[in-house]
């Protein structure tokens, strides 16, 4: 233990604490733009400055170690003029246009600004712009980057891609698209993780708002709305919420009090997706084909984006079944049109999702008999949800908890668990159970997969499920970098999985690029143990016992994986 003074309080520190930290354990805030606790202690933006007695220049608290009989103050005029000049001069290089920005009132620029009282800068304001692809679903804005060096950690480290990079030197230094490539031409898996840890707006989502609004408005629209597991564990938190009473179905009737004609439950398709996948996994298990190498789930865009980049020859093994998001507008632009008696033109969906990625996937096309045209027409995120609902005034207080719309409206605990890391697996392996014994499992019988708890760099779950005389070993990991190296272990022969699930962004959908963000906080295990405790209070527990689906398959698609479920269900993901 080291004991030492800040701002005259005697505290104990353990060895190798930092100065940041050790303040804080003790009530003691000191600002900070760059760092990221693990990934970002570069003391890049030097806003996190303390004075210590004894040495004539200022030291950055975030990657120097406290010492025995340190003597420090964070709040010192010397420390408060080195802190203004700073940020004064970060501003300069800034797009200041704040009530424009997506992360007005959420920017930790904007904030330590406002608490150093900052009403003008007195340097030339020089922010450098950028031409961007307003079409791609990440959008990047140059005059707000303030070089904190995030979404490069971010990108290197955690999903090891190195989508961004660092160009120039001296004030000339920026951030831009690694090897001086376009976006579109990076392998960008659309994570979105760049966008949750960018502590400003230099990063977004593609605002999608203005399509629904425009749809809803059309008098020959027939307006349809999915909402996904993940949403409902984070949505409130915007709104001040608490997360009991931030419901799924309170999200469904803000969905409708906005002129949406009909809203579902995405949770239905996720249990459609288990009967499609599970029926999968079970018939290339049996036959031997997953000897070599296991299947691999396909429920994540991202994953998806990145397998096909940095692994080509492993695509044959993803599961064929498309996510949930893209189920549910399959059978929205042909059974539920048919129940409503429309041509599959008159639909417009829409999906309220965690994920960037899922703006990019909506782009797979659908063809069946007469129709050609998307799954899904427009996807926004929990940040646009809650736009939205701002938008139209709708207070969180006058919302009722309504119920999704037959013929489409049950959901099952193990569809709720998709948005956790871990959950498609379990609620796969809950199924494939029923389909080789012909009987249900313990609903817990396989709580391994899931995770213990967040950790960037501990992202895999590995255990094996013994069904009579059959062994199948998995493995769940989040995080594209440690999707990496489960791949290249798999590679080398050092491990031998028959079914893996993978997500990529820490912590699954929860923690998806579209959630709310709460910087330097990771809220995505919390977020997962809401969805767990819905799972263990749910009415039905597995997905083949959901009477809608049961319907659906009686009423139009035959059974799982029949030649018209093929069609509309599932895709090839070499085209």
């Amino acid at each position: 233990m080291v004991n030492l003074v800040i701002d005259g309080k005697q505290i104990t520190a353990e060895e190798n604490t930092t100065i940041m930290e050790a303040a804080l354990q003790n009530g003691i805030h000191i600002p900070k733009l760059c760092y990221l606790k693990g990934i970002n202690e570069i003391a890049a933006c030097r806003v996190c400055v303390v004075e210590l007695e004894g040495k004539e220049k200022l030291i950055t608290s975030c990657n120097n170690i406290t010492e025995e009989g340190m003597v420090i103050y964070t709040n010192s005029p010397k420390v408060r003029k080195h802190r203004r000049t700073t940020v004064e001069l970060i501003l300069s290089q800034h797009d200041c246009q704040c009530v424009t920005c997506a992360r007005s009132g959420n920017c930790s620029l904007q904030k330590i600004a406002n608490d150093l009282n900052i009403l003008n800068i007195p340097y030339k304001q020089e922010p450098e712009r950028r031409e961007w692809n307003q079409a791609f679903p990440l959008i990047r804005d140059s005059a707000k980057c303030i070089k904190c060096m995030r979404c490069v950690q971010v990108c290197d480290k955690v999903q090891g891609l190195g989508v961004w990079d660092v160009e120039g030197t001296g004030s000339r230094t920026t951030i831009n698209v690694s090897g001086l490539r376009k976006i579109e031409e990076a392998d960008c898996s659309l994570c979105g993780q760049c966008i949750t840890h960018c502590p400003v707006g230099a990063l977004r989502e593609r605002d999608d708002t203005e399509k629904v609004w425009e749809a809803i408005e059309d008098p020959d629209k027939i307006v349809i709305a999915q909402v996904a597991p993940a949403v409902r564990a984070a949505w409130g938190e915007q709104l001040g919420m608490k997360s009991e009473d931030a419901t799924i179905g309170k999200i469904l009737d803000s969905l409708k009090k906005m002129g949406v004609d009909h809203v579902f439950d995405t949770t239905f398709s996720a249990d459609l997706t288990i009967m499609e996948e599970g029926t999968e996994f079970v018939k290339r298990f049996t036959s031997g084909e997953l000897k070599q190498r296991p299947m691999f789930t396909s429920c994540c865009p991202g994953w998806i984006r990145f397998i096909k980049s940095q692994y080509p020859h492993l695509v044959k093994y993803l599961s064929t079944a498309k996510s949930p998001q893209q189920m549910f507008g399959a059978v929205m632009k042909t059974y539920y049109a048919e129940k409503l008696n429309v041509a599959p033109e008159q639909i417009y969906t829409i999906s309220v999702m965690p994920c960037v990625a899922k703006k990019g996937e909506r782009e797979m096309e659908l063809f069946y008999q007469e129709y050609a045209g998307h799954d899904v027409d427009t996807v926004i995120t929990t940040r646009e949800l809650v736009k939205m609902i701002r938008s139209a005034h709708i207070c969180p207080d006058t919302l009722k908890d309504i119920e999704g719309e037959r013929p489409m409206r049950e959901g099952t605990g193990a569809g709720v668990i998709f948005g956790a890391t871990g959950g498609v697996m379990e609620a796969a392996l809950r199924s494939a159970y029923y389909l080789i014994k012909g009987e249900n499992p313990p609903a817990e019988a396989f709580t391994e997969v899931r995770s213990q708890g967040f950790n960037a760099n501990d992202g895999v779950q590995e255990a094996e499920f013994k069904i009579d005389d059959i062994t199948v070993r998995t493995a769940v990991v989040s995080g594209l970098g440690n999707t990496r190296d489960l791949i290249d272990k798999i590679e080398r022969g050092e491990a031998q999985y028959d079914f893996v699930e993978v997500m990529a962004c820490p912590g699954g959908c929860v923690g998806g690029g579209g959630q709310p963000i709460h910087d330097g906080e990771e809220r995505a295990f919390s977020r997962g143990q809401n969805l767990y405790s819905l799972d263990r209070n749910a009415r039905l527990r597995f997905c083949h016992e959901n009477p809608d689906i049961q319907t659906l398959y009686k009423e139009y698609l035959d059974e799982p994986n029949s030649r018209k479920a093929h069609m509309l269900l599932h895709t090839e993901h070499t085209k």
